[in-house]
């Protein structure tokens, strides 16, 4: 039952006084405050990496890498122009570097991912680690490490990165320190991480004090074959197809702690079942092509391509050939808050 508020003088002038004392009336902004269901800023949008590519180029003609701090093109949401969010809470953008170039070390306390889009043969350094990328590889900065990339490949390498950047700055818990070097030494050879955690074996006494997967790069290939393998069995999930998320392998949980990593198989002429959830998530296409109704939006997408779905708007898929998305959101979070909802329309 909803009670109308008067509107009287003696009312408007209780109003006008209110400021003065740094107080609001909670009555007139209650509807707006807490909501029926969500209502995100956020708006449904596609990148075609085939339009934005020759900007991504034409940005490193004009500028260095080294200049840059970090050659990057923003992927703004529509609903939240110049805020740099693809979501309420997280940032994409897509980063170039080109052959011989080196983007310097620094850290921060906002966790990244790197989505591989183009290109073979860059590194990213966590810590005094390289790890070489491949299209397709989804690559971890942990909050606070020290890091840098390079590319010692005779080609671009163009990834997309995903950071926590607005919920960071929600908690008023930014902080920000460059390395005084361009690069931090190496302290480990290269795949050490993935051997030593990511094998299905731990070293014996270790223990994790972060909530971060100790693997910081999770290998398309080895990805692509696990999916393919699991398809055999012809079990597919009507709203999914055949979706699973990256987890850390100490503890069983997301690889991230404030972001949700997947990768899905959806097979040639599969309809997906109609989704919705509280998460807005961020899709890169790693293979294939196809298109997606993301609530009254029709997209057409291909590989390399980005596209975002809104919290609580209903996305259905439908690929045109075997294809692989990737996605990211902040649904560990929610879930650990509690906050997390999801509506599937039944089969």
């Amino acid at each position: 039952m909803t009670v109308e508020v008067p509107d009287t003088p003696e009312l408007r002038a209780f109003y006008e006084r209110l400021p003065d004392y740094r107080l609001a009336p909670l009555w007139t902004v209650l509807s707006n405050l807490i909501t029926p269901v969500p209502r995100s800023r956020s708006q449904s949008a596609h990148w075609s990496y085939e339009k934005v590519r020759p900007l991504i180029m034409e940005a490193g003609d004009l500028i260095t890498a080294r200049q840059a701090e970090r050659r990057v093109l923003i992927l703004e949401n529509p609903g939240m122009p110049g805020e740099s969010r693809i979501t309420e809470t997280l940032y994409a953008g897509l980063q170039l570097i080109l052959p011989g170039e080196i983007a310097p070390a620094h850290r921060h306390t906002q966790s990244a991912l790197r989505f591989i889009v183009e290109g073979s043969g860059a590194y990213t350094a966590v810590d005094g680690e390289k790890t070489m990328m491949e299209e397709g590889d989804f690559v971890i900065t942990p909050s606070w490490t020290w890091h840098d990339h390079g590319n010692e490949s005779d080609a671009p390498m163009v990834w997309l990165d995903g950071l926590d950047i607005p919920l960071v700055g929600m908690l008023d818990a930014s902080f920000f320190e460059k390395y005084p070097d361009e690069v931090f030494p190496e302290v480990r050879p290269v795949g050490d991480a993935l051997a030593r955690y990511g094998s299905g074996l731990l070293p014996i006494g270790y223990e994790s004090h972060v909530p971060t997967s100790p693997v910081f790069n999770y290998p398309f290939v080895r990805t692509r074959e696990a999916l393919e393998r699991m398809k055999v069995a012809n079990e597919w999930d009507a709203c999914h197809g055949l979706k699973s998320k990256y987890v850390n392998p100490v503890t069983g949980d997301y690889a991230m702690p404030t972001m949700a990593t997947h990768m899905q198989l959806l097979p040639k002429g599969f309809e997906t079942c109609g989704y919705r959830s509280t998460d807005s998530t961020v899709f890169s296409v790693a293979e294939g092509h196809g298109r997606s109704q993301v609530g009254d939006t029709t997209i057409d997408w291909q590989k390399r391509d980005t596209f975002v779905v809104p919290s609580w708007t209903e996305v259905r898929h439908f690929p045109a050939e075997d294809s692989y998305l990737f996605s990211f959101s902040d649904r560990p979070v929610q879930e650990k808050l509690g906050l997390f909802r999801e509506l599937r329309e039944a089969k």
